[in-house]
C-alpha cells in the first residue's frame, strides 16, 4: 500500500504552487551570505523544486507508524480469512460426504444455503479490506494537509515557484529534490502523528 493515489499528489502540487505567496506559520533561522542574499542552510535556492511523494510519505514517522497499522490490519484479516476458509471447506466436505443418504432436493437446498453462505462470508471479507485500503487512503490525504504548511516553508525559503513530483520531471539538477529535508522537518512537526489521531496519548 505504499503508491500513493496519483490525484492526491496532483492535489498537493496544485496547492503547493497556488499558495506560494500565503501566510506560513513556521519560521526558520536565515543567515546573511556575500552578496547580501539570504539562504538557508542545506535548501537549495531553486525557482522548481523537487520531491518524492511516495518516499516523503513512507519514510516519514507519520508514514511508518500508519503502514504498521495498516500491515497490522491486514494480518488480522488475512488470518480470518484463513480460518473462514478451514470452516467452509470442513463444511463442504460434510455435505459432500451427507449427499449419498439425502434427497436430491434436499441435498440441493442444502447445497444451495451453502453456496449463499460462501458467497456472503466473501462479500463481508472484501468489504473488510477495503476498509483497511481506505484506512491508507485517509492516512495519506491526513499526511498531505499537516505536511502543507511545512513544504510551503520550504517553498519560501528557496524562493521556489512550486513543488513538483520528482519523476514527472525530464531534467532538474539533483539540489532541487526536497525530500529528506522534508521528511526531516515534517518528523519535527508531526511526529509519528498518532497522539493528533486520539487526542489522548
Amino acid at each position: 500500500m505504499r503508491k500513493a493515489k496519483p490525484g492526491l499528489w496532483s492535489a498537493l502540487g496544485l496547492a503547493l504552487a497556488l499558495s506560494c505567496t500565503g501566510a506560513l506559520s513556521l519560521r526558520a533561522q536565515e543567515i546573511p551570505a556575500i552578496g547580501g542574499a539570504d539562504f538557508q542552510l542545506g535548501l537549495p535556492q531553486s525557482g522548481i523544486l523537487t520531491i518524492q511523494p511516495d518516499r516523503l510519505f513512507s519514510e516519514s514517522a507519520f508514514g511508518r507508524r500508519a503502514e504498521r497499522e495498516i500491515e497490522a490490519e491486514g494480518a488480522v484479516l488475512t488470518a480470518e480469512n484463513r480460518r473462514i476458509e478451514a470452516e467452509l471447506r470442513s463444511e463442504e466436505l460434510e455435505l459432500t460426504e451427507r449427499r449419498s443418504e439425502m434427497e436430491p432436493e434436499a441435498f440441493r437446498a442444502l447445497a444451495d444455503a451453502f453456496d449463499q453462505k460462501v458467497q456472503e462470508t466473501r462479500r463481508r471479507q472484501d468489504q473488510k479490506l477495503r476498509e483497511i485500503t481506505q484506512m491508507g487512503e485517509e492516512a495519506r490525504r491526513e499526511f498531505i494537509k499537516a505536511s502543507l504548511p511545512v513544504l510551503q516553508q520550504i517553498m519560501q525559503e528557496a524562493g521556489a515557484g512550486a513543488i513538483l513530483d520528482h519523476s514527472s520531471v525530464f531534467l532538474s539538477a539533483e539540489a532541487a529534490d526536497i525530500t529528506s529535508l522534508a521528511i526531516a522537518r515534517i518528523d519535527a512537526v508531526l511526529g509519528d502523528g498518532a497522539a493528533d489521531e486520539d487526542g489522548e496519548r
